[in-house]
């Protein structure tokens, strides 16, 4: 199925988009738009470059660009307490600056005037030297574009290792304390310097996605916006869900990025600190408890844990970006934080394309993906306005020009059509609750290892978008005291694949602490959610939902082999569902929008 044919046609009338932008219409039109700020449903027919691998700005800045900077910056919350460095005094993480060429502005003077004054773009995370470049060479990864684009319109930019990788020193603490306070440091320093304007910014993506979470848990008055792409509001959140671990979870840290820090140097003792020490205890125990293991005043997960600080400290913008295909970091660290940040009164809007663990721009990886894992959206993921975008996120927020950006979310469907929703879930959302009665459950009444159970529900009477956070309440009967654990995966009639969700059953009320130990044949309610999606149906159209007892990348709970069985009667399947049509989408800038087979407009 096809739904490309539908954006050949749209046409941008006020009146049949206002409700896609909030309540109140009058704050966003679609007339066609002068100015040097346009919204993303004003740069459908803009022309933009896309000869590089990533985008570029449409207006060149003026400024070149000076030679890059090697800046050691000290870090004196680190104590002997946490080891490494802590015991030798000198504890520091390195950073490559690029700053724009300013006429009159010596860069080395201890005063400089107002118009010297610049903001800062930085990138920070754990891979110049280990498996990258250094942070003074600009990286493909993203340095090449944020130098390119942006330090000519007058921003300096920042590559930035946190400790135990590249040139700084401690240990690699993959997110913990030690890692916060080294990126809260250089946050400070790039904020404080006599040629800054005070105001700092945040982005990457993955690991680099995940250090902007870390430094707003500061409230840091220099940190003025963050840009996570497909970053961890927590390490936990990350690799279990419900109680449930991906196979990765135990072995993070000591197995995947402590040796980042053990290069041959006379550093590698550093390693040896107190968070990788504490990393080989908590990633098994957490694994057999399915939880955040913080009895006994263990505190290895709470302190990698960061949206809830966020939330209480922050006083920036955030602007998400996240691939709704990503098997790596999943949605799950984009919605519903979007709403809670929002709701906490952040600024905050969210980029969410059918791409994979990606930036909005990258040709190659959009184009490698498969059928049912963002295949049928590509190339409408393509987003060569990208670069502007953020252009202008960063005037606003870290320079005070330009128009306030229009806060909500640029969702993309499955087919690859784009719209704009104030929040996401939408305020409109239909919440359709469908008993089991109406799920026609077919195949094995027990789920083990080798047995699933298969549920339909359909044929739809309308279009619909799926859009949001599926829940699926079942009544499970363990028959072990751990061996409840289940996997669900959501398709179309035609088998396309739509999304998932997982469950370890302790955890059957969700989040992070599990509620009980469970008795055999003790009936629980599990309250699984699936990962959020946005998914068009067209009339007609069917969803099947199989339940296995796992799937892909996830790990059964400790002795597993017992499996459960289901009580039908008390078991709700809701479907988040929103009412939207050819006039509510709006396309992508640079794509052809062809005439194939499927739905036409």
């Amino acid at each position: 199925m096809d739904l490309r044919p539908w954006l050949v046609v749209v046409l941008f009338s006020t009146a049949s988009l206002a409700g896609c932008f909030g309540e109140s219409s009058d704050e966003v039109t679609n007339e066609p738009s002068d100015s040097m700020y346009p919204q993303p449903w004003e740069r459908s027919d803009l022309t933009y470059d896309d000869s590089d691998v990533f985008a570029r700005v449409t207006v060149n800045g003026t400024h070149a660009i000076d030679t890059v900077r090697s800046v050691f910056v000290p870090v004196d919350t680190i104590t002997a307490a946490d080891g490494g460095a802590g015991l030798t005094g000198n504890a520091e993480v390195h950073l490559g600056l690029w700053l724009p060429v300013i006429e009159g502005c010596d860069w080395e003077a201890t005063e400089l005037p107002e118009e010297c004054n610049v903001p800062v773009i930085a990138e920070v995370g754990p891979y110049y030297n280990d498996g990258d470049v250094d942070a003074l060479t600009p990286a493909d990864r993203l340095g090449r574009m944020l130098i390119e684009n942006y330090v000519p319109h007058g921003y300096g930019v920042a590559q930035v290792s946190v400790f135990g990788t590249g040139e700084s020193n401690h240990c690699m603490d993959l997110m913990g304390t030690d890692e916060q306070r080294g990126i809260d440091a250089a946050v400070t320093w790039l904020g404080s310097q006599p040629w800054s304007n005070g105001k700092v910014g945040m982005i990457g993506k993955s690991y680099d996605g995940s250090t902007p979470w870390q430094a707003a848990t500061f409230g840091n008055p220099y940190l003025s916006t963050i840009v996570p792409m497909s970053g961890l509001i927590g390490v936990h959140e990350l690799m279990w869900r419900n109680g449930s671990m991906e196979a990765r979870g135990m072995i993070m840290h000591n197995g995947v990025y402590g040796s980042f820090g053990i290069d041959g140097d006379g550093e590698d003792a550093h390693t040896l600190c107190e968070g990788y020490l504490e990393g080989y205890v908590n990633g098994p125990a957490a694994y057999l408890s399915g939880g955040m293991v913080t009895y006994a005043g263990n505190d290895y997960w709470t302190e990698r844990s960061f949206l809830d600080r966020v939330v209480e400290n922050y006083n920036g913008s955030i602007y998400i970006i996240q691939g709704m295909q990503d098997w790596n970091v999943d949605p799950h660290m984009a919605f519903p934080t979007h709403q809670l940040v929002e709701e906490a009164g952040i600024d905050v809007k969210t980029l969410a394309g059918q791409w994979a663990h990606d930036y909005p721009d990258r040709q190659s990886g959009h184009s490698a993906l498969p059928s049912g894992e963002g295949g049928e959206a590509y190339p409408y993921t393509l987003r060569w306005d990208w670069a502007d975008e953020m252009l202008y996120w960063f005037d606003w927020y870290l320079k005070g020009e330009g128009e306030a950006p229009v806060l909500g979310v640029e969702m993309q469907d499955n087919q690859g059509g784009w719209r704009f929703e104030s929040t996401y879930p939408a305020p409109d959302t239909e919440f359709r609750e469908i008993g089991a009665a109406d799920l026609s459950p077919s195949g094995a009444s027990m789920v083990t290892t080798t047995e699933t159970i298969t549920m339909t529900y359909g044929p739809f009477e309308n279009d619909v978008y799926i859009a949001g956070m599926p829940s699926f309440h079942i009544a499970v009967t363990p028959h072990t005291t751990n061996g409840a654990h289940g996997y669900l995966e959501m398709t179309d009639g035609d088998g396309l694949r739509l999304g998932h969700a997982v469950m370890d059953f302790r955890f059957h009320e969700g989040g992070r602490d599990g509620q009980e130990t469970l008795v055999p044949f003790s009936t629980v309610l599990g309250k699984m959610e699936f990962m959020a999606m946005d998914i068009f149906l067209e009339e007609g159209d069917s969803i099947i939902i199989t339940l296995s007892q796992t799937g892909r990348d996830y790990v059964p709970s400790p002795a597993a082999a017992g499996g459960y069985s289901l009580n039908w009667a008390e078991s709700t399947l809701t479907l988040p569902l929103v009412n939207r049509t050819c006039d509510d989408l709006f396309r992508a800038p640079m794509l052809e929008y062809g005439e194939e087979a499927g739905r036409t407009c």
